[in-house]
């Protein structure tokens, strides 16, 4: 049996979907350096929209979360061929979490990341606040709480991830693989 065989295999699906998140259709990250994604890892300095991961720099203005909606949108639909009700949650959620980012961080940019693998997708946004968000209760929400009541319940899973500096709060749901 060759073992080698099995982990040519599993390396396979990077080098696909990498040069995929760095054409996105965003001015920054189309053509110059991002053309070699399998750079090193290890080089937080860079420039994020350049990283492998396909982070997406935006500014924090309530315009972005526009900007936000139509990229996430255009990934899922476009690019990943997602069902139209899911990514209209997807894109109602990224939303809700660019508001979170704009409104409360005081933070000039956040980035933005969407993942996708066998079943599952992702979608993070980051922010240099390590302030938590918080779910609140139903009843004594106002519009500025309903945010992640809705990324409760219209995503499988969510969350937030403390960072040295910042924070990433992300969401999944599950995806039927067509």
């Amino acid at each position: 049996m060759g073992g080698m065989a099995g982990l040519e295999g599993m390396e396979q699906p990077r080098p696909r979907s990498d040069p995929a998140a760095a054409r996105w259709g965003i001015p920054e990250a189309d053509g110059g350096p991002a053309r070699a994604p399998r750079g090193p890892v290890s080089a937080p300095p860079e420039p994020v929209g350049e990283s492998p991961l396909g982070e997406v720099r935006l500014p924090s203005r309530p315009q972005s979360a526009g900007t936000a909606r139509r990229l996430t949108a255009c990934v899922l639909l476009k690019q990943w061929s997602l069902a139209p009700q899911l990514a209209e949650h997807a894109v109602l959620l990224v939303s809700e979490l660019v508001g979170n980012a704009v409104r409360h961080t005081g933070a000039r940019t956040f980035g933005l990341r969407m993942l996708r693998r066998r079943g599952w997708l992702r979608i993070e946004v980051r922010d240099p606040s390590r302030g938590l968000p918080c779910l609140m209760p139903v009843q004594e929400m106002d519009v500025s709480g309903r945010g992640l009541f809705l990324v409760d319940t219209l995503s499988d899973r969510w969350g937030v991830d403390l960072l040295p500096r910042g924070k990433t709060t992300w969401f999944e749901m599950r995806v039927t693989d067509r």
